[in-house]
């Protein structure tokens, strides 16, 4: 376990709390009320976003607390002896979502915070479904108590409670904790004179509220960095938290934007000199001869253990909240790891039930079921969709059939594998009160060579179903006949040679190649035709040759009793990745 406390006498456990909530909720005050150490990153750096008042990234501040009685029985007391609040400040502008996103794989708690006067606003929504997808567990404060006036303040706040409460029936907070809070009485402009109102009730709650997190010091170093400084004589310090696996004095680290290794000399937490840290950490490390301009935001891990992509294959589920549809070819901005990059996406799935079979030697084995946690693998032929499909058809209502979709990115971007992946529409304006996150999933494969398209592509067997349909001209004999309009007069008859054909009177046959110049073709018919077909094919060619010319039927009645008689059908399918566009037959 890391050690917080410089010597193994104090132990201090780190617990992330992320504070999300809609730009103006407050919660920077909030989170200035209740941190008594702010670390390096805390509280707005950013001179732009001092001057207009809102959070540009995230800020980082902590407070030290005695261990909670339940963190003593469940085991904690053997290992630690307080409790530091790291309070994850995380921007609520609403083009700043990547912010929260990249953060989100840290933080243990979700700390809500709602303008009580304006309540669940789009950007509140929006924090919510990150919640929901990245964190277990969440409470919520009502921040600006002192705007209300005092004779109708306890009922106003337990109808927002009320309201609150209705929100989160359906998500996996309903029934989490709501308190009320003023965090900067009067404003940002008060005096500091004025005393925030329910902190410690607040911070009472947070105790009540902590476990101990799952943290797991294996695997590979991945850590985030949100803030770069020089210290004369010692070095350039990096400060960040600890997404995952562990970091010690003289590991070497890679910096991947940079493509460069660095030794650490020193760590530091909070100020105080430690060994090594582990993951859910916030720690200083000291690097020499990096220059801290190179790097301001950004990840540091073990040598060699992220990968740069150019594609990715990820599982997909739509956010129901979002009202658009997704469709292949759009472009979404999709977030993973830190980064957000703008990528055209193709959605696909499972072929339909009974619609196409895989070839014979391509079938999945019996033990892989086509459920739900399907494994993606590229030995299973997939069937491509025009847009994501729901389970809330016309005549069904169930859960969304199981999907995945392939990602290709206008930019590389550097992730580890398994990373969540958001898919939103950041450009939808921020005022038309509409959830911008549309689909999540998991990160399964990544293509990392720049000619994905040419090299991984084609292993992808995602395929389309085409269906053409012609008419038969004339018999020729007993086993064949002569077809038209089935390709137009350019098309390469040679392509189609050997594919098997459907006539609907319930013969089947081959095409065996071109008839003449103008697109027509001969298909031989194995078994031979029916009686039936002989006769209505040969009543038509009668009509045909009585009053009609040569080229088409003299009169409409003729033209009917053309288009009726026999129709060729040619069904096949084609991979969407296949180089040589193969038409492909079961």
């Amino acid at each position: 376990m890391s050690e917080a406390g410089g010597d193994s006498r104090t132990k201090t456990l780190n617990f992330n709390v992320g504070v999300l909530g809609h730009v103006d909720s407050g919660k920077t005050s909030l989170a200035r009320a209740l941190s008594s150490t702010a670390s390096t990153a805390a509280f707005d750096k950013n001179p732009q976003s001092r001057e207009r008042g809102i959070t540009l990234d995230l800020g980082f501040s902590s407070f030290t607390v005695d261990l909670p009685d339940q963190l003593r029985d469940s085991g904690g007391q053997q290992q630690y002896d307080s409790l530091q609040f790291t309070l994850v400040d995380c921007p609520g502008h609403a083009s700043l979502i990547r912010t929260i996103i990249g953060g989100a794989q840290i933080i243990d708690l979700m700390m809500l915070v709602v303008d009580v006067v304006k309540g669940v606003q789009t950007q509140t929504a929006e924090c919510l479904l990150i919640g929901e997808l990245t964190c277990p567990c969440m409470v919520v404060v009502l921040n600006k108590i002192d705007l209300l006036p005092p004779n109708k303040r306890q009922s106003a706040i337990e109808k927002m409670t009320k309201r609150l409460h209705k929100t989160l029936e359906g998500t996996r907070f309903k029934d989490c904790p709501v308190i009320a809070v003023a965090a900067k009485p009067g404003g940002p402009e008060a005096p500091d004179t004025e005393e925030p109102q329910g902190v410690p009730e607040l911070i009472e709650l947070l105790k009540k509220q902590t476990y101990l997190p799952k943290r797991d010091p294996g695997g590979d170093l991945l850590m985030a960095v949100d803030h770069c400084f020089s210290i004369r004589g010692q070095g350039t310090v990096m400060t960040g938290t600890i997404l995952q696996g562990s970091l010690a004095i003289n590991d070497t680290v890679e910096i991947p934007a940079l493509k460069v290794t660095k030794k650490i000399k020193s760590v530091q937490m909070f100020r105080k000199p430690v060994s090594g840290a582990m993951q859910g950490d916030r720690v200083g490390v000291c690097v020499t001869q990096f220059d801290p301009k190179l790097l301001e935001r950004g990840v540091v891990c073990t040598p060699g253990s992220l990968r740069t992509l150019y594609a990715a294959i990820i599982s997909v589920r739509k956010i129901g909240y979002f009202k658009g549809s997704l469709a292949t070819r759009a472009k979404f901005h999709i977030t993973v790891g830190h980064e957000t990059v703008m990528a055209r996406v193709t959605f696909f799935g499972l072929p339909p039930a009974g619609v196409s079979e895989p070839p014979s030697d391509t079938k999945p084995p019996p033990s892989l079921p086509c459920s739900l946690d399907t494994p993606f693998t590229f030995d299973r032929e997939y069937f491509h969709q025009d847009e994501y499909v729901t389970g809330q058809g016309e005549t069904s209502s169930g859960p969304d059939p199981e999907q995945w979709a392939l990602l290709e990115f206008e930019r590389p971007v550097t992730c580890p594998s398994l990373s969540l992946v958001i898919g939103s529409k950041l450009d939808t304006d921020i005022h038309a009160n509409a959830c911008r996150l549309a689909f999540q999933g998991r990160l399964l494969q990544g293509f990392e060579d720049k000619s994905y398209a040419e090299t991984a592509l084609p292993r992808l067997r995602i395929y389309k179903t085409k269906h053409k349909e012609g008419q038969v001209e004339r018999v020729s004999d007993d086993y064949t006949v002569i077809g038209r309009n089935l390709f137009k007069k350019e098309t390469n008859l040679q392509l189609f040679v050997g594919l098997k054909v459907t006539l609907s009177t319930g013969e089947s046959g081959v095409i065996e190649g071109g008839f003449g110049q103008s697109g027509k073709f001969k298909i031989r018919i194995q078994e031979g035709l029916f009686p039936d077909t002989k006769q209505l094919l040969s009543s038509t060619s009668k009509k045909k040759g009585k009053g009609g010319s040569k080229d088409g039927p003299a009169n409409e009645e003729e033209a009917k009793a053309d288009s009726q008689p026999v129709s060729i059908h040619l069904h096949f399918k084609r991979y969407v990745f296949d180089p040589h566009k193969k038409m492909v037959q079961s």
